[in-house]
């Protein structure tokens, strides 16, 4: 097994093997390695077409002196040292919104975006290792056509004019190598088109420049590929950012990009959005496109991936689907749904004043960490205090769903996984999940997959009445609006020892969107503790060896800075309502951290 923090330290560094890219443009073929070649050849020559891109702009590289070593470990305001007053304004002051809205009012030209932006992923690169695929001259030319086109006509090309965009490695952009984190695929996978989210981003004016980095088979939860190495948490780098749209969390997260494009098939958006402190959104898949996405399993839909955004704020994550679905999707791509965006709704249009929401504490499985709990409490606090009611959602079947979401994943006994990585040892996120390929490793017959979809429907319905029975326990004659829950049940963790996702998967086992909001960051030297037993129930020992290994793991210097988060689910179909319902979350927690109490900047640990 490659050992993961060599092969990151190997990629931060700048190479000394030389490709045929031309200093001066970042459109030129690099020379691909043989087919034959070990996979660390493969890897270093990845590594240097990279390093050679960002060493075209020496302007926006890191200053030597002002490089971390590595027991820095909070890096989260690095952009700051370097950037000028002016970069910083654009890219900490404004969120894509508000970076369309400048650009139209031509407070901003695209090229000084694109170029303040360019400046802060390559710093964010420098000390988190997130991109991959870079191409900065490329997105100043479409940057310099923009403005021409403004200058000249008066008028923007979209609703995303100018706007610089990050893409998720495996999410094709013609032109450009997509690796998917796979050694086997690198220099072989150049797309010739674009993918149909891409696509639309380009016609609604947005500006493409660099990918970000994604692990190894994807189906991970921690961003670590043997192409390029780890990728590092911001805010304290001996944790995860996530995966496996983690690249993007840490990118963003740094300031390098306003918004970025996702993926999402167990929890890869919203736990990469909730251990940057960022916003994520996980739509219902018949709704978002996803066709020219690269990864395993092509063709498999018991299971589906759902494409979305990670961003700064909430209303970023509606400007991203409200363009998505203004472009009508589904005429190019035939099994989406013709729902189009309703931006009324997010508005409040049909949102009861009150709402009832329930929270789920505990899954039954793996009960989370003391600051998440924390947060679970300080949130239903200030729902109460906002006129809100509050119910505690009762789990149902948390193992049972990992257990069948996991064999959809592996439908085939893991086959194609090992077949791709043959030549390509498995980081250790992927040595853990391929351990938990169901079946003794052999592929589901025909009539097993008759089975296991029908255990899906008949699970998903199980889920949808008890949703509809919550009627019986709230006081709005309504079943429960929304769910509150955990992303996961630790902090971001420290790295390679991800153990749970039933926080996240369930919820694509059910297709329900789900929205990702910060809390604000860990502080293991505050004392305060809120009391929790009126809500939680002892558990007493740990009720399977998950649960034994994160309650171990639990020390809170470890989580120190990391950034808390929790995610709204809503009906499958309904991102507009669910969005609209976290504005009515965050504006209870605004006016309870207004009156000094209820939502802090940092949160404590409970004593439990």
């Amino acid at each position: 097994m490659p050992d993961g923090d060599m092969l990151h330290t190997a990629s931060l560094a700048t190479p000394s093997l030389t490709t045929s890219l031309s200093a001066s443009s970042d459109r030129a073929e690099p020379r691909a390695a043989p087919p034959s070649a070990p996979w660390q050849v493969i890897s270093a020559r990845k590594v240097a077409e990279r390093q050679a891109r960002l060493d075209a702009h020496p302007e926006w590289q890191l200053e030597a002196e002002a490089v971390p070593d590595a027991q820095v470990k909070d890096v989260s305001t690095i952009t700051t040292l370097q950037l000028t007053a002016r970069e910083l304004d654009i890219v900490t002051k404004h969120d894509a919104t508000a970076l369309v809205e400048a650009l139209r009012l031509r407070k901003f030209t695209a090229v000084e975006v694109l170029k303040a932006y360019c400046h802060a992923a390559s710093i964010a690169q420098r000390v988190t290792n997130c991109l991959t695929e870079i191409f900065f001259d490329e997105g100043l030319e479409r940057a310099a056509e923009l403005d021409r086109h403004l200058e000249e006509t008066g008028q923007v090309v979209g609703p995303l004019h100018g706007l610089p965009f990050s893409i998720k490695d495996h999410v094709k952009v013609k032109g450009h190598d997509t690796a998917t984190g796979y050694i086997s695929w690198a220099f072989k996978t150049v797309s010739d088109k674009d993918a149909v989210a891409v696509d639309i981003l380009r016609r609604a004016g947005a500006v493409l420049y660099v990918k970000t980095a994604n692990p190894q088979t994807l189906l991970s939860l921690e961003t670590n590929n043997n192409i390029y190495g780890r990728t590092l948490n911001p805010f304290n780098r001996d944790l995860s950012p996530g995966g496996s749209s983690g690249g993007e969390s840490a990118l963003i997260a740094l300031h390098g990009s306003p918004m970025g494009l996702g993926t999402d098939i167990g929890g890869s958006i919203r736990i990469p959005a909730a251990h940057a402190g960022l916003y994520g959104l996980k739509g219902s898949v018949a709704r978002m496109p996803h066709a020219g996405l690269m990864g395993s399993h092509d063709g498999m839909d018991a299971i589906l991936g759902a494409l979305g955004p990670i961003a700064t704020s909430a209303r970023d994550l509606a400007l991203f689907c409200r363009v998505m679905l203004q472009y009508e999707p589904w005429l190019i791509e035939p099994p989406l749904l013709e729902i189009p965006w309703k931006q009324n709704v997010i508005e409040g249009e049909g949102i009861q004043k009150k709402l009832c929401i329930a929270i789920l504490w505990d899954d039954g499985v793996v009960r989370p960490h003391p600051p998440i709990l924390d947060a679970l409490k300080r949130t239903k606090n200030a729902l109460l205090r906002a006129g809100h009611e509050v119910i505690d959602w009762e789990p149902v079947d948390h193992r049972y769903s990992w257990d069948l979401i996991t064999k959809m994943y592996f439908l085939d006994g893991g086959e194609e996984y090992r077949e791709t990585m043959r030549k390509d040892p498995p980081v250790p996120q992927s040595e853990w999940i391929l351990a938990q390929v169901p079946n003794d490793g052999k592929p589901y017959d025909v009539a097993d997959i008759f089975k296991i979809n029908l255990e899906r429907e008949a699970f998903r319905v199980k889920v949808a009445t008890h949703w509809n029975a919550t009627r019986s326990r709230t006081g709005t004659g309504r079943s429960v609006d929304a769910v509150l829950s955990p992303v996961a049940p630790t902090l971001a963790p420290p790295h390679d020892s991800t153990r749970w996702w039933g926080y996240t998967s369930y919820w694509n086992l059910m297709d329900f969107p789900a929205a990702v909001f910060p809390l604000g960051r860990f502080a293991p030297e505050d004392n305060r503790s809120l009391d929790v037993s009126a809500d939680l129930p002892p558990v007493g020992q740990p009720r399977n060896p998950e649960e034994r290994f994160i309650s171990e793991q639990w020390n809170p210097e470890t989580y120190k800075n990391a950034p808390i988060s929790l995610q709204l689910i809503g009906r499958r179909l309904n991102e507009e309502r669910v969005l609209g319902m976290l504005e009515r979350v965050e504006e209870a927690l605004r006016l309870a951290e207004g009156s000094g109490s209820g939502s802090d900047k940092n949160f404590s640990c409970v004593t439990l």
